[in-house]
């Protein structure tokens, strides 16, 4: 069965994380990718390890370039811009995150591409976008969540600003900008003309911070950093039970709170005005959480989740990424993949959430070796093999 975007052809010259993770999807649902990487080195993340599979190609590398072709051209010389050029002719979509204007002396920016190829959607993702003040400084994941404001609200509530625990900055970008392709694809079937698409991480960043943004924008009150409380609701945080154990309780409403209530043997506390709603919690939350956290001292992690559970109170546990992938739930819904390799490698990978009921998601290639597809790239381009053997001894591929 053909996936949702099968037909289409990709031209991925990113590196690192928020452009490999755009392309990713967009092999996933079905395009063809192929990635451009420098002879002899390849995109940084092959090197960004341990840990790594057996033959050294670390684990970051394969958790953002799945499904894809991998092509290695030399761009910064004119034969290596001439196969650039030649592969975008056919595009569909070119993916890049150089330095605003850094492909433009090579012959490789839109204005230039899109003369040869009309229909051609470009791209172009940055740090903080292609103008303003801050364009041509380099765009940092970490970096961007301390400008945006995220880290200011991540941490404890007492303790220094914390990044969250993977590179969100970038992941969000990297789906904001597969939506944006696939909108411009949209737009194409319509106009018959590609466009422009200019992502930064910091807009993303800003973006994604959704209710947070919004208690400003409407309180103008500046957010302050809760630890693991929600800053418009209460009680929606970790408490501690006996022992070890900890586990997240995420009452949504009065109904729920109630229930709470009876269950740690406080019913009176449902009915006290300082708690009777959730806006007057929010307001009391100093004098509530500290009567709920002794409560659920009282018993097991385990044992609260399952009352909790039964009186239909939102909770979980905290799990580690090895507890995750044991859930049921997790293998239920195939979330952890196995592909071959072209060396015949076994490589664990973590399945796309997309679930699609007639176009669905399918798994065709593992992340690729360095510069495997290169021959066959260039013969489909039209290079003889005499060709392809002297721009392997000139270095260009």
């Amino acid at each position: 069965m053909s996936g949702a975007l099968s037909g289409f052809k990709v031209l991925d010259l990113t590196r690192v994380l928020a452009g490999p993770w755009t392309g990713q999807l967009l092999a996933d649902l079905g395009a063809e990718v192929i990635k451009v990487e420098r002879p002899g080195q390849g995109d940084d993340t092959r090197q960004w390890a341990p840990p790594s599979l057996p033959d050294g190609t670390a684990a970051y590398f394969l958790c953002a370039n799945r499904g894809k072709r991998s092509v290695t051209v030399d761009i910064t010389r004119p034969e290596g811009q001439a196969i650039v050029r030649r592969l975008a002719a056919e595009a569909d979509v070119l993916l890049e995150n150089y330095k605003v204007g850094g492909l433009k002396k090579y012959g490789l920016d839109y204005d230039s591409l899109k003369q040869l190829n009309p229909r051609l959607v470009y791209c172009s993702i940055t740090g903080f976008g292609q103008d303003g003040p801050y364009a041509e400084l380099p765009g940092y994941d970490y970096i961007v969540q301390g400008m945006s404001g995220l880290m200011s609200i991540t941490g404890p509530a007492d303790g220094e600003p914390h990044k969250v625990g993977v590179a969100v900055t970038d992941l969000f970008t990297g789906l904001y900008a597969a939506n944006a392709v696939q909108a411009a694809l949209l737009a194409r079937s319509r106009t018959r003309e590609g466009q422009y698409i200019d992502m930064a991480l910091f807009d993303c960043s800003l973006a994604m911070l959704a209710n947070v943004n919004m208690n400003w924008l409407i309180g103008r009150t500046v957010p302050p950093r809760l630890g693991n409380a929600h800053p418009n609701i209460v009680p929606y945080q970790v408490f501690r039970t006996a022992g070890e154990g900890h586990f997240i309780l995420a009452c949504g409403n009065d109904k729920q709170f109630r229930a709470v209530c009876q269950l740690i043997g406080r019913p009176q506390l449902a009915d006290d005005e300082r708690f009777a709603t959730n806006p007057a919690r929010v307001q009391y939350r100093d004098q509530l959480v500290p009567l709920l956290a002794e409560a659920f001292l009282a018993r097991g992690r385990d044992e609260w989740l399952k009352a909790l559970d039964e009186a239909g109170v939102p909770c979980g546990p905290i799990n580690n990424v090895a507890e995750a992938f044991a859930d049921p739930q997790i293998k239920h819904r195939g979330m952890e993949i196995h592909l071959e390799d072209s060396a015949g490698q076994d490589v664990p990978l973590v399945g796309c959430p997309i679930k699609l009921s007639g176009t669905p998601v399918a798994y065709h290639r593992a992340p690729p070796k360095l510069g495997e597809d290169t021959d066959a790239v260039l013969r489909a381009l039209g290079y003889d093999g005499e060709s392809i053997v002297q721009l392997h001894e000139t270095g260009i591929i």
